[in-house]
């Protein structure tokens, strides 16, 4: 793979730190600033929200740069944002450098999605794909608890300091190792650009994306409360046990982008009925700690193989803006995560225990699989005058 596809990848890592890190030294945060638990969620909740609107505004603004200046430019957002959060003196300044630094998310894997598929040639798109993620990954896998553990020892601002050194880190490496990338759009207008959401199989993309992914955060929110209420595990254990969902992660990204290569559409298919199989396994077999260690692997490793073919598929069908589509489906993982969310909090709520977000991620996968394959087998599917080139999908 090439060199630079590492440098988008460090840049991943990066973000996908600022995006998790917060949850393990929300306490530390919410007792500095004197604030409740719950105002301190916001800087979570805020922060999706922020990834929603960023992965399609700012990717559609910035469409008819030159790709690889994009990419800098959102670096150098995301580090004037964790910076700032660094040196907060107040919640409402911390806020605000969550939502600026979250306004790179979406763009910065969108843009460096279609950089990182143009990098490789057309049969190894899906796998450099899921190297540039691979970054968001080990986030989750090392940069977590190491960033947790470096809170809790030096205060809670030297993690976003660290942060931010690795944000010019990235830069630099995009700087020299990015070639230059022009914008596939150049001469279109934003509003043009818009027109892709004309198109019925994007937004059928989408609903897969909200749907398929989102059902692995429904029963991953919540999973603190499984461990310890269901499997017994300590609440020390925890930390240990969303390594291992790291792992599961990471590996199934790479392995999920090297299959997405030879079948699309098969390989989702296959990824996602086996993510609603183990969510409803994970569920009967909770209270068993040897499967629940298996099991936790197998959640994080099928759930995270649905990204880069999920990704890849509606760049396939936005041929002619790409860049903007690969935002929009960023936008779509985010509002999975907030929408498998909710879901789970619904059941809890509904007092029908703490296996339920588990069923209820079942379902939700489910639905998008049922979408999947109705959106496989819709004739044309387009609303727009102007067929854009398509990947034929198998299944």
């Amino acid at each position: 793979m090439p060199v630079a596809l590492y440098a988008l990848a460090l840049g991943g890592f990066g973000i996908g730190l600022t995006e998790f890190v917060i949850a393990g030294l929300l306490p530390e945060v919410a007792a500095d600033f004197d604030v409740s638990e719950t105002t301190a969620g916001y800087l979570i909740s805020g922060y999706a929200l922020s990834v929603a609107v960023g992965g399609i505004l700012l990717t559609a603004l910035l469409g008819r740069l030159d790709r690889k200046k994009a990419l800098l430019g959102l670096l150098m957002l995301f580090i004037l944002g964790n910076g700032l959060s660094a040196l907060a003196g107040t919640y409402e300044v911390m806020l605000a450098g969550r939502v600026v630094a979250a306004l790179c998310h979406g763009a910065f894997f969108g843009i460096g999605a279609v950089v990182a598929a143009d990098l490789v040639d057309e049969k190894r798109r899906a796998a450099a794909i899921s190297v540039m993620f691979a970054g968001l990954t080990i986030a989750n896998v090392l940069g977590v608890p190491l960033g947790t553990f470096l809170g809790q020892a030096a205060g809670w601002r030297a993690t976003f300091w660290a942060i931010t050194a690795i944000g010019v880190v990235a830069l630099a490496g995009i700087l020299a190792l990015v070639p230059a990338h022009p914008a596939g759009a150049r001469n279109s207008s934003v509003p043009a650009e818009f027109g892709l959401f004309r198109s019925r199989q994007v937004w059928l993309s989408m609903l897969v994306t909200v749907l398929g992914f989102g059902g692995m955060f429904g029963g991953f929110t919540y999973i603190a409360y499984t461990l310890t209420e269901v499997s017994g595990f300590s609440a020390g254990a925890v930390p240990w046990m969303l390594v291992l969902f790291g792992v599961g992660t990471f590996t199934g990204n790479l392995l999920g982008g090297r299959f997405a290569d030879r079948d699309l559409g098969r390989t989702l298919v296959v990824v996602m009925a086996a993510l609603a199989a183990i969510l409803a396994l994970f569920a009967l077999t909770a209270g068993s700690q040897a499967a629940t260690i298996v099991v936790m692997v197998l959640m994080g490793g099928f759930g995270f193989a649905t990204v880069p073919g999920l990704q890849m598929r509606i760049m396939n069908y936005a041929a002619h803006t790409p860049t903007l589509a690969s935002g929009a489906n960023i936008a779509a993982f985010n509002l999975g995560n907030a929408f498998g969310a909710w879901v789970g909090g619904v059941t809890l709520a509904a007092g029908l225990g703490y296996t339920s977000p588990l069923w209820a991620g079942a379902g939700i996968t489910l639905a998008g699989l049922a979408v999947f394959l109705l959106a496989a087998r819709v004739k044309g599917g387009e609303f727009a005058p102007a067929e854009p080139e398509i990947i034929k999908e198998t299944v």
